[in-house]
């Protein structure tokens, strides 16, 4: 795509090879109501659809940021029963990438992972939500009309804050750094960001999709759109799903890991306010960083795949 359009879209020969990502890509067109580039130009979202594409049970897996959906390559494998959907936001991974940082806010992220569901008709949904995924996921899941679609939910170092309540100080200073910085070393924060070692061939991976600086808008960005005060543009969003989130009784899982600043102490939110969560195995993951799924991937899985198992679908859900 020519750089005109203030769209860019990663190579895909950045992607080859990439260690323990063997996954076909798949890919949706989204809407431009902003008018981001030249206004014609499409968005293109990319996503993974592994697993048992006629299972009655869809797992979506949605990242945060910097990462992309390369963090849930060792889940996959492991819910092949299921069919498992992982998107790439908007400005991660293979997915499109606006150059300009004004074009991200958090209310076009909300709405086009929307659009993303409502194309590919997903229903009956357990979602697993990390970080940014949790403040989109949990948005929708709190949106009239949307919100049905899920069945239910598993948080796992997230929330939905509406600036309101007190931030840890934790993010803030991830917020003053990623505010100076010019391009981001994307694999080392991830890598910060993890108990165990990394592989080389990991750190490589995460920084795939971003060949240069010009890639990184969103991942620049996105800090500074997660709502700290009470008139933030997206506070009322997330009052509003609140609201319903209050009545949420379906099943409501958190699993936050033990060494993790930014989130430390917010499933107790969720769990208290969420009447879903009530009698659910709540779960803290040792030996877990920010990015949990990369220090325990199979460990959650099993959380996972035993929540599913012990809350099974109504039988109407599928007529």
């Amino acid at each position: 795509m020519s750089s005109n359009t203030g769209i860019l879209r990663t190579p895909d020969s950045a992607f080859l090879d990439l260690l323990d990502y063997p996954f076909k890509p798949n890919y949706i067109d989204l809407s431009n109501p902003g008018g981001i580039g030249n206004g014609e130009t499409k968005l293109r979202l990319h996503y993974l659809d592994e697993g048992n594409k006629n299972s009655s049970e869809t797992i979506l897996l949605l990242h945060g940021e910097p990462s992309w959906s390369y963090l849930y390559r060792h889940f996959i494998p492991s819910l092949k029963q299921y069919r498992v959907i992982a998107m790439d936001l908007i400005g991660f991974g293979k997915s499109d990438k606006p150059m300009n940082k004004v074009d991200y806010t958090y209310q076009r992220h909300v709405n086009w992972i929307r659009e993303a569901i409502e194309s590919l008709n997903l229903n009956n949904i357990t979602l697993f939500c990390q970080d940014w995924g949790s403040l989109i996921g949990l948005q929708l899941v709190g949106t009239n009309g949307i919100g049905n679609r899920f069945a239910r939910v598993v948080v796992a170092n997230g929330g939905l804050p509406t600036g309101d309540q007190k931030v840890s100080d934790a993010f803030f200073q991830w917020q003053k750094f990623a505010s100076e910085q010019t391009k981001m070393d994307v694999g080392s924060i991830i890598k910060r960001g993890i108990i165990r070692e990394m592989k080389p061939e990991e750190i490589v991976a995460y920084n795939a999709p971003f060949p240069n600086e010009n890639y990184q808008a969103g991942a620049l960005v996105f800090p500074q759109l997660v709502p700290t005060t009470p008139d933030d543009p997206s506070s009322q969003y997330n009052r509003d799903a609140w609201g319903n989130l209050q009545m949420f009784d379906k099943p409501f899982l958190t699993l936050f890991s033990d060494s993790d600043p930014i989130t430390a102490g917010a499933e107790k939110f969720l769990q208290m306010l969420i009447p879903g969560a009530k009698n659910q195995p709540h779960a803290i993951i040792t030996q877990g960083g920010h990015f949990l799924q990369e220090d325990k991937p199979h460990e959650i899985v099993e959380h996972l795949i035993k929540f599913i198992n012990n809350n099974p679908l109504p039988f109407y859900s599928n007529l």
